[in-house]
């Protein structure tokens, strides 16, 4: 073949697509690092007698006492620092409801979930009592905060906010108007939330000196899967595509460039969580977790529990050495230090 051949070969355009994808390719396999392992598991999994998917836990002022919530109206007792759990039934008009939080301060307890309920108890859980809630409230209740004795916040599916002082009698609305459906929210200790919007497209914050929540733009091309607060009180984002974002000031249009811990994954990243001011966790779906000792800058994967059949949904410490990972079908992982 002649010069002149080559040359026209080369113009064709399927020839030209072909070598930008052996270009792509080739650079996406050079960028693909394999996460070190992480040298020890801390983990320890413990498969609960239910089919239910696990969404939240809490302990009581006694850290032995514990309880956990799920779907099919799922709440679980431990008396051992959640070493093992014992299934309790609530006294319900049916199973169908979805406890989507729980909280304690001290004894006092409190249980949210949908269809629209409300639950409190005063004495550690002995003892649940359903509270009335008005119909007019916009939404069914999501979330639920035990800030002291008789004072909580709860916040309805749609991002309406309410506190009460008196023991769940009354409730105060704080926000002037709903947010709308959301997929995620947290609360920081100061009083601030921040919710993902249902498709992910923007995130909106809500602050107690304000009457309204701030809506404001993703900050990647990637649609945002969840979102927190790291322990000085920035935001933390996960997008899709396993891409990890912080906040860089108070200003929660100000990020720093997204991270991608391992880029050549397709599962997603689902939530993250702080064990200590620069040791966090991350979990994601088919049983992966990751985690950075160094606040975010380098990353391990414990491998050891990619066998876990399950999503890793919710990461939560109670302490530094007390966590746990909710996932689906009853499968829980509690956290356990390295023995010295």
């Amino acid at each position: 073949m002649n010069a002149i051949a080559k040359i026209r070969l080369l113009s064709q355009p399927w020839v030209s697509r072909l070598t930008v994808l052996l270009l792509v390719i080739g650079l996406c396999t050079g960028c693909a690092v394999y996460l070190p392992n992480l040298s020890y598991n801390p983990w320890q999994l413990i498969n609960l007698p239910t089919n239910a998917n696990l969404l939240d836990i809490a302990f009581t002022q006694d850290p032995q006492h514990g309880w956990l919530v799920g779907t099919n109206a799922t709440l679980f007792e431990t008396n051992d620092g959640g070493t093992t759990w014992e299934e309790r039934r609530l006294d319900l008009d049916t199973d169908k409801y979805r406890l989507t939080s729980i909280s304690f301060s001290g004894q006092e307890g409190w249980v949210v979930g949908q269809p629209s309920l409300l639950l409190h108890t005063p004495d550690g859980g002995n003892s649940w009592e359903e509270i009335p809630l008005s119909s007019k409230l916009p939404g069914a209740p999501d979330k639920i905060i035990a800030l002291d004795t008789q004072v909580a916040e709860m916040v309805t599916n749609v991002g309406a906010i309410y506190r009460t002082n008196d023991g769940g009698k009354t409730w105060k609305g704080l926000a002037q108007e709903a947010l709308g459906v959301f997929r995620n929210i947290a609360r920081f200790e100061d009083g601030r939330y921040v919710a993902v919007s249902a498709t992910g497209s923007f995130y909106s914050v809500w602050d107690p000196s304000d009457q309204l929540w701030t809506p404001h733009n993703r900050v990647s091309s990637k649609r945002v899967q969840n979102m927190g607060f790291v322990p000085t009180g920035q935001l933390w984002m996960l997008g899709r595509g396993g891409i990890i974002l912080f906040n860089q000031a108070d200003d929660p249009d100000q990020w720093s460039d997204p991270i991608n811990p391992e880029f050549s994954t397709s599962w997603g990243l689902l939530d993250m969580a702080y064990r200590t001011p620069d040791e966090v966790w991350v979990g994601g779906g088919s049983g992966n977790l990751i985690v950075s000792q160094d606040g975010g800058k380098t990353w391990s994967k414990d491998r050891e529990v990619e066998s876990v059949p399950s999503n890793l949904d919710k990461i939560v410490f109670i302490s530094p050495d007390k966590g746990f990972i909710l996932g689906q079908r009853g499968n829980l992982l509690r956290y356990q230090e390295e023995a010295a």
